[in-house]
């Protein structure tokens, strides 16, 4: 079958190639109505698949992003993931996703990747261990936004949850149904992954200042293989914890896999809550109570952010990190302490 070109294009709509050209660059300004509508015609039933490698080539751009997540098993990246879309769609970009799996080096590996079929910008939820890289991308004028984690050095706008207030409401929540002997389940802070880190510090915090010392050996921080046996030796204590706080959703997964092994009914025998809301929490046999992150806001922020970036064609020396508030959804999950019954013993 023969490629059909922008010369076809130009026969049949009755005008210039460069008159096409410049439709197909959205440069319409001087444009007639019905010479617009001719080529956008001729377009439709020639079936003309214009050439945006080219084209990104002439203009020095490609309207194109790449979206680099950390983790897109997460409610939360999921989410995000569609903001920026949404937001892609509105401001005529395409976007590429990667999923980093929490792997530096797969990290590297898709920047570079991305870098080489020449996208306009990148949003990345930065693993550990490649400031290196993001100063390179820095010193040539790259455009990025972080969302999610921060590093080091705020050398990029930085979206994020204010994570120790996430922490603190659901803290408060626990404590203010009368629960006091609390536990903390979070994936692996081995890598410091900022969020994990602060919520739990973000726990602790709020203990203490209601005059409670939290007890470490009840902070559960492993991978996600490792929580339900660090749950299991948690359990062989005599003392054990009446409430928990998961810091994201896969920890609620793997604490909810625990308790259901266990014969725990939450509500009754345990409380619970999550940061991360989701539609499954709400429709499980025990609607669980969360945290809930304002996750398309976050993405069409993010976006948005780093479309103004490639307009301005400038990066600033440092940037504050724009944190959201959490806002708490509640459901059966927590009760008050004096309408449950005592832990079961197991």
């Amino acid at each position: 079958m023969k490629k059909v070109t922008m010369q076809d294009v130009a026969v049949k709509a009755g005008v210039s190639k460069s008159t096409v050209s410049q439709y197909i660059n959205n440069r319409y300004e001087f444009m007639a109505e019905p010479t617009r509508l001719r080529i956008q015609e001729a377009i439709r039933e020639l079936g003309y698949i214009p050439n945006f490698v080219a084209k990104s080539l002439k203009q020095k751009k490609s309207s194109t992003i790449g979206v680099i997540v950390a983790n897109i098993l997460h409610t939360f990246s999921t989410e995000i993931i569609r903001a920026i879309e949404d937001a892609c769609e509105e401001s005529q970009f395409h976007m590429f996703v990667c999923n980093a799996d929490d792997n530096p080096a797969k990290e590297r590996d898709y920047i570079n990747m991305l870098l080489a079929k020449q996208v306009d910008g990148l949003i990345i939820f930065p693993t550990a261990d490649n400031l290196c890289l993001y100063e390179e991308l820095k010193r040539s004028n790259f455009p990025v936004v972080f969302v999610d984690r921060k590093v080091e050095q705020p050398i990029y706008p930085t979206l994020m949850l204010n994570n120790e207030r996430a922490a603190e409401v659901a803290v408060r929540e626990l404590l203010k149904k009368g629960h006091t002997k609390i536990g903390t389940v979070s994936m692996s802070i081995t890598q410091k992954v900022s969020p994990r880190v602060e919520r739990i510090s973000g726990a602790k915090k709020t203990l203490t200042e209601n005059g409670i010392t939290p007890n470490e050996s009840w902070i559960i921080a492993a991978d996600r293989k490792g929580i339900v046996p660090a749950l299991e030796k948690l359990w062989e204590q005599e003392d054990r914890p009446e409430a928990f706080f998961a810091t994201n959703d896969l920890s609620l997964i793997e604490l909810l896999k625990f308790l259901r092994k266990k014969k725990l009914q939450i509500g009754e025998d345990v409380s619970v809550i999550a940061v991360d809301d989701s539609d499954f929490l709400e429709i499980a046999a025990t609607p669980i109570s969360a945290i809930k992150q304002p996750t398309f806001q976050i993405g069409k922020d993010a976006a948005e952010t780093l479309f103004n970036l490639i307009a301005e064609g400038e990066i600033e020396d440092s940037y504050e990190i724009r944190r959201y508030d959490p806002v708490l959804v509640e459901r059966e999950s927590v009760q008050v302490l004096g309408e449950k019954n005592n832990a079961r013993s197991v």
